[in-house]
């Protein structure tokens, strides 16, 4: 499989377990990464044949940016489960960072999740 990927992407959304998380906007770091077959892509050269990584971070800036989740786990596998909708997609991964969580360290998760 080859992987079609965003890094860095950069939200604000209110998610987590203490009430100044859900009452004010935070930044969230997010990754995503598909893994699908890009053969017929590489042949056409069209955007149509491929996944298309801009559609992610459409994806993720609705999900983090609607209702709000205590668990960044949640956030992550909302947003794979819209992901894994486009039937190319075999399995995707995403992680997210909350860059304010912590005075020292950058804490996260990384969800994976495959077709069944």
């Amino acid at each position: 499989m080859d992987r079609v990927f965003i890094e860095d992407l950069r939200l604000s959304g209110k998610h987590g377990v203490r009430e100044h998380e859900r009452q004010n906007e935070q930044e969230f770091v997010i990754d995503i990464t598909a893994s699908a077959d890009t053969r017929a892509a590489v042949a056409s050269d069209n955007l149509a044949d491929t996944v298309d990584y801009s559609h992610f971070a459409a994806v993720a800036k609705e999900i983090v940016g609607g209702e709000s989740f205590y668990l960044i786990e949640r956030l992550a596998d909302t947003i794979c489960s819209h992901i894994l909708e486009d039937k190319r997609i075999q399995q995707v991964e995403v992680t997210i960072r909350k860059p304010a969580a912590l005075k020292n360290g950058l804490p996260g998760v990384t969800i994976i999740r495959s077709r069944v």
